[in-house]
């Protein structure tokens, strides 16, 4: 069976994204319908070997469309994700509109797919499913079979956060300072508050009262509602001078022992991973070969020698992937693979 998917906000890096992925991995579809606003109509963008135009999406009927992928916006979300899941449209939003909503369920699906049976079941559910934020998706991707195997009590993780993750403007910012210094033409920052080009800016999102970001804020709530809410987590987040692949230095305490050899060992063998952990010069992954990649890479797995059964690590992937196209995509082929989107 095939399905006319949409795509809000399919001119955007992620969208764009969303395309390439659909193709590579030979979605079911039907037909595929680009949609953003005004400025974006009729214009050209890649599906495979194919072209597709986008259509405005103030205009579009959606009455035969079965799955809606968004990835334009909180407030573009907040308007158009309850209508269509009013419709019967399945609206699987990379937005924070609804991750914290109780009655919507958060998913990666290497972590917590069974989550979607219990909510397809419902008869009163909302159709939306949310995608987390870039960075908690693959940071607990790389928790979970840690977690399974030795109980996790406490995270510390620090961020560093490629520019990609700010859109296509910060893109634009860092290759416009890094190409202005050389020429001694340096625009003024824009997108970020200070330069970003050679320069690394602790602060991702708004400050809160309590003085973390909201971007630390979203990796501690959506971590205890993904994977467990009796998890302590600690956060800061660094954006820095890179193009695209977020970047985590993980810390953690766990309830029983676990050695570093046999986490290495849970990690190879766990979905959606992939261990390089070589002890020299070049052996761990960098944010530069995590990009087009769909993998969750990590590195330097050792024992913390400060605390009772700690860990630490490093975890890499590509934020335009894992991080928002390619989970809402795996979240689209879970519902197919386990029957959910006809069964109900």
């Amino acid at each position: 069976m095939s399905y006319k998917v949409a795509i809000i906000g399919a001119s955007g890096n992620v969208g764009q994204e969303m395309l390439n992925i659909l193709a590579e991995r030979n979605f079911p579809i039907s037909e595929l319908i680009p949609l953003a606003s005004s400025r974006s109509n009729g214009r050209e963008l890649s599906f495979g070997e194919k072209i597709v135009k986008c259509q405005t999406l103030d205009n579009f009927d959606f009455s035969d469309i079965d799955i809606c992928l968004m990835s334009a916006g909180s407030e573009i979300a907040k308007k158009w994700a309850p209508k269509l899941g009013a419709m019967g449209i399945i609206v699987i939003d990379n937005s924070s509109a609804f991750r914290y909503d109780s009655d919507v369920p958060l998913i990666v699906p290497e972590v917590n797919v069974e989550v979607l049976d219990e909510y397809m079941a419902k008869n009163e559910r909302r159709n939306i499913i949310a995608n987390p934020n870039c960075s908690t998706a693959q940071l607990v991707v790389a928790l979970k079979p840690l977690h399974d195997a030795a109980i996790i009590k406490r995270i510390v993780v620090s961020t560093y956060q490629s520019v990609s993750g700010g859109g296509k403007a910060a893109i634009d910012e860092l290759w416009l300072q890094t190409k202005g210094i050389f020429v001694n033409d340096r625009p003024e920052p824009k997108v970020f508050p200070k330069q970003i080009a050679f320069n690394l800016i602790p602060h991702i999102d708004i400050f809160m009262e309590d003085g973390y970001t909201k971007e630390e804020w979203k990796i501690l709530a959506e971590t205890k509602k993904i994977l467990d809410p009796k998890i302590k987590v600690s956060a800061t987040a660094v954006r820095v001078p890179v193009f695209v692949g977020h970047s985590e230095a993980v810390n953690m305490e766990f309830e029983k022992p676990l050695m570093a050899d046999e986490a290495r060992e849970i990690l190879r063998n766990s979905e959606g991973i992939i261990v390089i952990d070589k002890r020299e010069a070049g052996g761990y992954i960098t944010p530069k070969e995590s990009a087009g990649e769909d993998a969750v890479y990590i590195s330097r797995i050792r024992e913390d020698l400060s605390v009772e059964n700690g860990l630490a690590m490093w975890v890499v992937s590509d934020n335009l992937r894992k991080g928002a196209a390619l989970n809402t995509i795996q979240i689209a082929e879970s519902l197919i693979e386990r029957s959910l989107l006809n069964k109900y």
